[in-house]
Formats: C-alpha cells, sequence, structure tokens
C-alpha cells in the first residue's frame, strides 16, 4: 500500500477531534485518580476501622483485574441493574478508578517517606489531625511522587485507546473507523500514532521540568 497524501490531509480533522476526546478522557480520568487515590492512600495508612480493610481490597483487587475487562463490565453488565452512563461517561469513571488504585499506592510511598520527627513536630505544634495531613505530611509527600503520578498521567492517555472496545470514540476508534470505510488503514493508524507521540513527548517534558523545579534543594 502506498501513502496517499491527500487522503492523509482529509482525515486529519477526523482524527484531531478524536485526540481532543482522548485528553479530555485523560485529564478527567486523571482528577478523579488523583483526588480518589489520595483519600484511599490517607484513609489506609490511618487505619481506619473496617473502612481501610475495604480500601485494602479495592486497591488489590482493582489492580488485579484488567482495565479492559473492567470497562465492560462497566459498560456491558452495571446497565442491566440501572447503573447506565454514556460511553464516554462510564470510560472516564472507568480508567479514573483503574489509575485511582495505583496513585494510592503512590500517595502511600509518599507519606511513609515522610519522616518521624515531622509528625512528631506537628502534635508538639497541638496541630489537629487533619492539619498535619493538611499542612505538614502532604505537602512534602506530594512533592517527592510527583514524577511518578506524572508517569501515570502520560501512560493514562496512551491507556485512553483501550476504551475503544467500549464505543467510545476516541483517537485509536476514529482512526480504525476511518480506515474500515475507507479500507485504508496505513495513514488513519500511522497518523493516530504520531498524534499519540506529539502529545506524549512534551506531556513527558513538561513532568520532568515540575519535577526538578520541585526538587529537593542539595
Amino acid at each position: 500500500m502506498i501513502w496517499d497524501w491527500d487522503f492523509a490531509l482529509r482525515i486529519v480533522p477526523s482524527l484531531l477531534d478524536g485526540l481532543l476526546v482522548t485528553v479530555q478522557i485523560t485529564l478527567l480520568g486523571m482528577a478523579i485518580a488523583l483526588v480518589l487515590g489520595l483519600v484511599l492512600a490517607v484513609v489506609r495508612y490511618s487505619k481506619v476501622p473496617v473502612l481501610g480493610r475495604i480500601f485494602g481490597f479495592f486497591v488489590l483487587f482493582v489492580r488485579g483485574t484488567p482495565l479492559l475487562v473492567q470497562a465492560y463490565f462497566a459498560f456491558y453488565v452495571l446497565p442491566t441493574v440501572g447503573v447506565k452512563f454514556s460511553p464516554l461517561i462510564t470510560g472516564i469513571i472507568v480508567i479514573g478508578i483503574n489509575y485511582s488504585a495505583y496513585t494510592a499506592e503512590v500517595y502511600r510511598a509518599g507519606i511513609q517517606c515522610v519522616p518521624a520527627g515531622q509528625w512528631e513536630a506537628g502534635t508538639a505544634l497541638s496541630l489537629s489531625g487533619w492539619q498535619r495531613w493538611r499542612f505538614v505530611v502532604l505537602p512534602q509527600a506530594i512533592r517527592d511522587v510527583v514524577p511518578a503520578l506524572g508517569n501515570y498521567l502520560v501512560q493514562m492517555f496512551k491507556d485512553s485507546a483501550i476504551l475503544a472496545a467500549i464505543t467510545v470514540f476516541e483517537l485509536l476508534n476514529h482512526a480504525t473507523a476511518i480506515g474500515s470505510s475507507s479500507y485504508r488503514y496505513l495513514e488513519p493508524l500511522t497518523i493516530a500514532g504520531l498524534l499519540f507521540l506529539a502529545v506524549s513527548l512534551p506531556a513527558a517534558k513538561l513532568i520532568k521540568r515540575l519535577e526538578l523545579r520541585l526538587a529537593h534543594p542539595r
């Protein structure tokens, strides 16, 4: 198959629409993952009775099952019990919950790295439990795990292609739809790959700059 530049240029707008959806999935999904993951990490680290064990099992279960299986379950099984959303909303929620299990472990590692003296200092200053978390522990913990969280952001951007399996019309789904209708897959899949790369590489560089900016002075 020979590359057709005219065809390639015609399909770029459609692929850009798919890229916009992919970016939307990534940003909203990561927002869910960051917030929910933080809640999971704090509750588990605090050893809240019952709830801590439930959250611990949740993290193990989510990390132990494939994202694709979770997406299929949410899209095909949950509607049978009355829980139904659009494919896009379903995809955002699923990928956000999936990654929250991973960000929770990242947060927990950061929390564990906070020196015991910092906790003791917060207690000595008569700070409440919430104030110790808010002003002493979390600022230090999050600062140390920014690189890992940034890597998950880039990974989520690429994993969003999995949601094509539940009819989310993101970048990959646009590319395969164009290929199936035109019987030409070379151009759409190649351009889709380049678009993924065009976003992933600058994002990785920005994360690296943020890591250097937040690095502890030596």
